[in-house]
C-alpha cells in the first residue's frame, strides 16, 4: 500500500505543512491494529520527504530527552552537529520546563505532539517561526521511551544558532489495543511523496545511528549527512 501527501496552504500563516502531514500518515500506516510503531519499522524511503528535518529522540529522564538522530536541517539551526545534546537546545531557557512537561506527556500516555514556534529575530536576522511534531514509537509496557518527528521552518534561519519561543502546543492520546504490541518482526507499511530520490545508502530498511557516536557539537561528514542505515531489531 502506498500512501501520497501533497502539501495545501492554510489559514493559520504558515505556507506548507505538507512535511509533518506526510510524516504523520507514515506514522499512522505503520500502526497495525492500533499499536504504535516499533523503531525497526521506520524506513527512511517512507519518510523521504521529512528526512532532512527529522529525528529520533530518546527519553533520558522525565520530561528530558537527547537526540539520537538528526537531519541536515538541525545543523542548519543549531550550527552544530545535535546528536546526543539534549532535545531542549532548540529551546529558550523559559520553554524548557513546558517543554519537558509536553514530551512527558508523549512518553508517558502516550501522545502526539504538535507545536508551533517562535524565534524573535534581530538587527542580524528575521523573525523566524516554526512547527514541531512528536510521535511516540512503541517502548515499554508503561511507556514509550523513543519518538520521531520533524520540525518545519518558515522564513530565513539566518546565522545560528536559533532556539524557540512556544507560541502554542497541542496534545493528542493515542488510544492503543488492550492486547500486547504487534511482534516485531511484523512488515511495515511504507509511504512515498514526491520528494528528491533517496541515495542508494538510505536505500535499505531500518532507521539507526551509525555505529559509534561523534562527539558532541563536531560537525557532520560533509557526504551522508546525519541519517545512516544499518538493520536494527531493537
Amino acid at each position: 500500500m502506498t500512501f501520497r501527501f501533497r502539501g495545501t496552504g492554510n489559514n493559520d500563516g504558515f505556507a506548507d505543512q505538507g512535511m509533518i502531514a506526510g510524516l504523520r500518515a507514515y506514522w499512522e500506516a505503520l500502526r497495525e491494529d492500533g499499536a504504535l510503531p516499533r523503531r525497526h519499522q521506520i524506513d527512511p524511503q517512507g519518510m523521504a520527504g521529512a528526512l532532512e528535518h527529522g529525528f529520533l529522540i530518546e527519553r533520558v529522564g522525565a520530561g528530558l530527552a537527547r537526540f539520537r538522530i538528526a537531519g541536515l536541517a538541525f545543523h542548519d539551526l543549531m550550527g552544530m552537529d545535535v546528536r546526543g545534546i539534549p532535545f531542549s537546545c532548540l529551546f529558550l531557557g523559559e520553554a524548557r520546563m513546558p517543554l519537558q512537561i509536553e514530551l512527558e506527556r508523549v512518553f508517558h500516555a502516550p501522545s502526539i505532539l504538535t507545536m508551533d514556534l517562535a524565534s524573535p529575530g534581530h538587527f542580524a536576522r528575521a523573525d523566524l517561526r516554526a512547527r514541531l511534531i512528536v510521535l511516540p514509537l512503541a517502548g515499554g509496557a508503561e511507556r514509550s521511551d523513543l519518538a520521531i518527528g520533524c520540525i518545519e521552518t518558515f522564513g530565513q534561519i539566518g546565522r545560528a544558532p536559533r532556539r524557540f519561543a512556544i507560541a502554542d502546543s497541542r496534545q493528542e492520546r493515542v488510544m492503543l489495543p488492550d492486547r500486547a504490541p504487534q511482534a516485531p518482526h511484523s512488515p511495515a507499511v511504507v509511504w512515498s511523496a514526491p520528494a528528491r530520490p533517496v541515495p542508494a545508502s538510505l536505500a535499505r530498511p531500518g532507521f539507526a545511528e551509525a555505529p559509534g557516536s561523534a562527539p558532541v557539537g563536531s560537525r557532520p561528514r560533509a557526504a551522508g549527512g546525519h541519517l545512516r542505515l544499518v538493520h536494527s531489531n531493537d
